[in-house]
């Protein structure tokens, strides 16, 4: 019960933080909230003159920032401090101009924790591909993130 508060409150420090972040300012992103146990993340991005491109969208790059920490952030506070858990690669796909307020919902479930601890028990990295929807406030797909984690058991782990 402890852990749980205390990662709870974990979550709530790290949106007030990040909500607080001159970047995340300037580009308008906010984290709308982060779940108790770190499984969900929910961010916001309005339109203004500080993210608007040339032709009025939103710039690709405030997009992307928009989603890029969350599933590393997400996945070190699920595995714990046993684990190595680093952004490897990203890749994203613009499917149609951001015009307005963007939405994204960053998800982690059980299954892919039990399939990086499968993988990495033995010290062996593994590199979980994730995929997060970037929406506009109709539903409708703007954009497509695909991140490529590394994650691997710590040295001092494996010989516990």
């Amino acid at each position: 019960m402890a852990d749980a508060r205390k990662l709870a409150r974990r979550a709530r420090m790290l949106r007030w933080l990040l909500n607080c972040y001159p970047p995340y300012i300037g580009a308008g992103i906010r984290v709308q909230s982060i779940s108790a146990d770190f499984c969900q993340v929910k961010v916001r991005m309005g339109l203004s003159r500080f993210n608007r491109n040339y032709v009025g969208t939103q710039f690709g790059g405030s997009l992307y920032s928009m989603v890029d920490p969350f599933y590393m952030l997400m996945l070190m506070q699920l595995l714990g401090r046993e684990y190595i858990v680093w952004d490897k690669a990203a890749s994203i796909d613009f499917i149609a101009p951001g015009k307005g307020p963007v939405f994204a919902d960053l998800r982690i479930d059980e299954g892919l924790l039990t399939e990086i601890r499968e993988h990495t028990a033995g010290g062996k990295k593994y590199l979980p591909r994730l995929q997060v929807d970037i929406r506009d406030a109709a539903g409708e797909l703007v954009a497509r993130v695909d991140k490529t984690l590394y994650v691997r058991l710590k040295p001092q782990a494996r010989q516990a």
